[in-house]
């Protein structure tokens, strides 16, 4: 398999991506997890940006929530993989397009300097719902504070418009509307709806493996792989 970069969302932090990032290395893939949270989303997709840069082929990279917005701004990508993420177009932003769900909303706290935390057992809820609660816990521990401003940002680049890309929509999200999720998968090359909540990267990180497998090696594709639906719009 190419490359894999990992681009975690709003509140998260690299290690969240820790199991999934381990079984890709086990099986001989070169992952990197890029740490995000440089102030905007500017900042954020140069940091991601550079990563690409140092590579020696292009990379699957993959997105989850905010972190849709980073990988379209991005330039020589391989395959862009937005898992319940935004996909913004021309003077869209994550919040434009619809942005957190009222659940998640609700769970956000001020901290100071307009910074804002996420209040844990309402988060373990709607971020990590159908993980096992250890797994749930865990994940929550490692939640950090978010700077004010990105989801406002406006990528200056939109690589889904010339780049294969695939999105994964999170049926049982609570933080994403699935419904949104679905429009927004509408621009993308190709499309699979899984029975997930918000982060299946850390309660069934074997589902993406599968998937950025797939991604890899077209040809290898299984029959059990499950594609979305015909949505109208869908890009092919």
């Amino acid at each position: 398999m190419v490359a894999v970069v990992l681009v975690h969302g709003l509140y998260h932090r690299p290690e969240h991506f820790a199991v999934l990032a381990e079984s890709l290395r086990t099986a001989g893939t070169e992952v990197f997890v890029p740490e995000l949270h440089r102030g905007s989303l500017l900042a954020d997709t140069a940091a991601v940006q550079a990563v690409i840069d140092a590579l020696h082929e292009p990379p699957i990279v993959l997105g989850h929530s905010y972190g849709g917005s980073v990988i379209t701004g991005l330039r020589g990508a391989g395959h862009l993989v937005y898992l319940a993420a935004f996909v913004p177009d021309a003077g869209e932003s994550a919040a434009g397009l619809g942005g957190a769900s009222a659940q998640l909303r609700d769970a956000i706290r001020p901290e100071p300097d307009g910074w804002t935390s996420l209040h844990p057992d309402r988060a373990a809820a709607i971020l990590y719902g159908d993980c096992p609660e250890p797994l749930a816990a865990w994940a929550v521990d490692l939640l950090r504070a978010q700077a004010p401003g990105c989801g406002r940002g406006v990528p200056e680049h939109h690589g889904w418009k010339r780049t294969p890309s695939t999105y994964v929509v999170c049926a049982r999200d609570r933080a994403i509307d699935p419904g949104l999720q679905r429009r927004m998968a509408s621009r993308c090359t190709d499309a699979h709806e899984w029975r997930t909540g918000h982060s299946p990267f850390v309660g069934q990180p074997g589902l993406i493996r599968e998937l950025l497998r797939n991604v890899s090696h077209p040809s290898s594709r299984t029959g059990h792989r499950v594609p979305g639906p015909a949505w109208p719009g869908r890009r092919r």
